[in-house]
């Protein structure tokens, strides 16, 4: 299996492709600002991985328009919220800053949450959440999980568009089953 791994300047897409690795594939890292040198349909599929800024500034909007429905997509914190764009949601800020903070999730047991625990401890570094109510107005986005913590989305599902994204990282040693949330991606949606 081939997958794009798109870095967005983030110093965890390193510890997310050693994952994805892990689980057999062949991943190949590209800045978001050279995914012009390559062709995501070429790809098994696409991870969005984390990094700075808001997800309208940050490319990932183009690359999904190429690939939405085509291409199985994960998307991992600035990831997630580029699918709720994407789709149609907004992203603001949240109420306070979650830089390396733990907090519990529950999740819905389906996707990239299949057969594990309902609730567990995440790792979280993000300052910016998927709005909420515009998440609900939108039919094909369906939240997966939410923070225990403060209620925020914690993950995302577009089924008919082949994505789903989670706003912590799974590749935290903080994160409990991170490796089984990325491996059920792939299961999920790449057989």
């Amino acid at each position: 299996m081939r997958v794009l791994l798109v870095d967005a300047f983030d110093s965890f897409v390193y510890v997310v492709k050693n994952y994805v690795d892990l689980l057999g594939a062949d991943t190949t890292i590209v800045r978001v600002n050279h995914l012009a040198e390559v062709d995501p349909l070429t790809f098994d599929a696409v991870i969005l991985g984390p990094g700075p800024g808001h997800p309208e500034d940050c490319g990932y909007l183009e690359l999904l328009d190429r690939v939405a429905g085509r291409k199985p997509v994960f998307g991992i914190c600035l990831g997630m919220q580029a699918i709720a764009v994407h789709a149609g949601a907004q992203v603001v800020r949240a109420s306070s800053r979650q830089h390396g903070k733990v907090s519990r999730i529950r999740n819905d047991g389906r996707g990239c949450f299949t057969g594990l625990p309902d609730t567990f401890e995440v790792t979280r570094y993000h300052s910016l959440v998927a709005d909420e109510t515009s998440v609900g107005q939108v039919a094909d986005l369906e939240i997966s999980a939410r923070s225990l913590l403060d209620g925020y989305v914690m993950g995302l599902r577009r089924g008919r568009s082949l994505m789903e994204g989670v706003q912590f990282h799974p590749e935290s040693i903080g994160s409990q089953y991170g490796h089984q949330v990325i491996g059920n991606f792939f299961r999920e949606y790449c057989g």
